[in-house]
């Protein structure tokens, strides 16, 4: 019982249940008509709204997968700042941060599947390493210009990120950036998969 009414406990479920809302399905469903899941990828993510609605509506997409993209980092920016706006300690900073994910990825909204996880996991990094984070951003930026293959660009902008925070913060405990990249990798994998079969598509 006294698990109940442990504040920390009580932040690893609304970082869970907070990271598992999937913006990309309801906003796709609500304003363009369509099921995101059954569609492109089957991801719940920006690239995937944009793909899918773009087919019908070029317009909207831009805008629905710009909202999917800045509702799925907040999601992950909020639950964190909240964190340590109330005086959690950094590990469990770091908790909420990696459930964040976790839920965005394994949504309970979903039956446990969900989206790739880059915008949420952007999102808690953002917080927790920022200038890590501007160096990812900026690595993700250019290769999505350049190679136009979202997982691709992600996955080098994650790259970036880890080498960063081990070059920036030799100190700290490197553990949680690992169990996100780690996430964020595994879901990547048939990605991974359509890009070694040339089937993986490029961002228009």
């Amino acid at each position: 019982m006294e698990m109940l009414f442990n504040h920390n406990v009580h932040f690893y479920l609304i970082a869970y249940l907070l990271g598992g809302i999937p913006f990309g399905l309801l906003l796709a469903k609500f304003f363009a008509g369509v099921n995101i899941t059954a569609s492109g990828s089957g991801s719940i993510g920006a690239t995937n709204v944009l793909r899918v609605v773009k087919e019908t509506n070029p317009t909207l997409a831009k805008k629905l997968g710009i909202a999917t993209l800045a509702l799925d980092a907040l999601k992950g920016i909020i639950i964190v700042v909240v964190a340590k706006y109330v005086g959690m300690s950094e590990s469990i900073q770091w908790t909420v941060a990696v459930l964040a994910v976790m839920g965005h990825c394994f949504s309970p909204y979903m039956w446990f599947e969900g989206g790739k996880g880059v915008a949420t996991g952007m999102g808690v990094m953002a917080v927790m390493l920022p200038i890590p984070t501007v160096i990812a951003l900026i690595v993700w930026g250019v290769a999505a210009k350049t190679i136009r293959i979202s997982s691709l660009s992600s996955m080098l902008g994650l790259l970036a990120l880890i080498v960063a925070a081990f070059v920036l913060y030799p100190e700290m405990l490197h553990a949680p950036v690992l169990v996100v990249a780690f996430i964020l990798f595994y879901k990547h994998i048939p990605n991974f998969i359509r890009l070694f079969q040339g089937e993986e598509k490029q961002v228009a």
